[in-house]
């Protein structure tokens, strides 16, 4: 990631009371339920856990 967009996360991040890696998990949980609204829950295969 480049300097700027990291400098913004992490300012994003501070400001809502985050990490920047609490940022990071927060926006990838967001990403997931968004998905899934539109396309239904996701299951998966237990062997494709890790």
């Amino acid at each position: 990631m480049d300097k700027e967009t990291h400098d913004k996360l992490f300012y994003i991040a501070e400001y809502e009371g985050r990490t920047g890696s609490g940022q990071i998990l927060y926006l990838i949980r967001r990403c997931i339920t968004e998905f899934e609204q539109v396309h239904g829950k996701t299951y998966l295969d237990e062997d494709l856990r890790y």
